[in-house]
């Protein structure tokens, strides 16, 4: 038997408090409704709750943060897929979950490098400083330079980042937003930036 110590008991306290935001959310009727009889609501408004503050999750941390098994996963997000609360897309090797008609493409995009942490570092520090080198990023990340080159070049593959002159975050007004927004789930760098964004709002770019 479980105690209150427990397994159980700590992923019911996991799905209970982000089933409290996705309960919130306006589509949490599609989602209750339909579990309903089944008593899964707690479940699928836990992954609601949790895409609407982890946008861009991939599934294997779907599963993992909400203490859920595989099959579980994928049974309730299918069925908030059917149900359009939430829609996945691709992003290499991933698939990725955020709520439905909330994001362009450019901004899944960004999401998917920002929950990727040499990406992220980059795009947050030439947020922070868009002077910054090839040279400077490997420093401040503590990567290899060549580790810089790779992946500015898969970021400028995919339009989001500029090296005509330099390094540019392409439409940075629409990243750094998306890391303020988010920016708990995208950790202390995030975090820090969050807290002065309004040094960076505004953009010649």
């Amino acid at each position: 038997m479980t105690t209150s110590n427990g397994v159980d008991d700590e992923k019911r306290a996991t799905l209970r408090r982000f089933a409290a935001l996705g309960a919130a959310s306006p589509l949490a009727g599609l989602s209750e409704s339909a579990a309903a009889d089944t008593g899964e609501s707690d479940a699928r408004d836990a992954i609601a709750g949790y895409l609407s503050t982890t946008p861009g999750a991939h599934f294997s941390k779907i599963r993992d943060d909400l203490q859920l098994g595989t099959g579980e996963t994928q049974h309730h997000l299918r069925r908030l897929e059917e149900l359009e609360v939430i829609e996945r897309y691709r992003d290499g090797d991933y698939k990725r979950f955020v709520p439905a008609g909330r994001f362009d493409e450019f901004e899944k995009q960004v999401l998917g490098y920002l929950r990727r942490e040499t990406p992220r570092g980059m795009l947050i520090e030439l947020l922070r400083n868009p002077a910054a080198t090839g040279g400077d990023l490997a420093a401040v990340l503590d990567v290899s330079p060549p580790t810089v080159s790779k992946y500015a070049g898969e970021l400028e593959d995919e339009g989001l980042l500029s090296r005509e002159d330099g390094y540019a975050v392409e439409r940075p007004e629409t990243v750094l937003v998306l890391v303020v927004r988010h920016a708990d789930s995208f950790g202390d760098a995030a975090r820090q930036l969050a807290r002065n964004a309004d040094q960076y709002l505004t953009y010649n770019g």
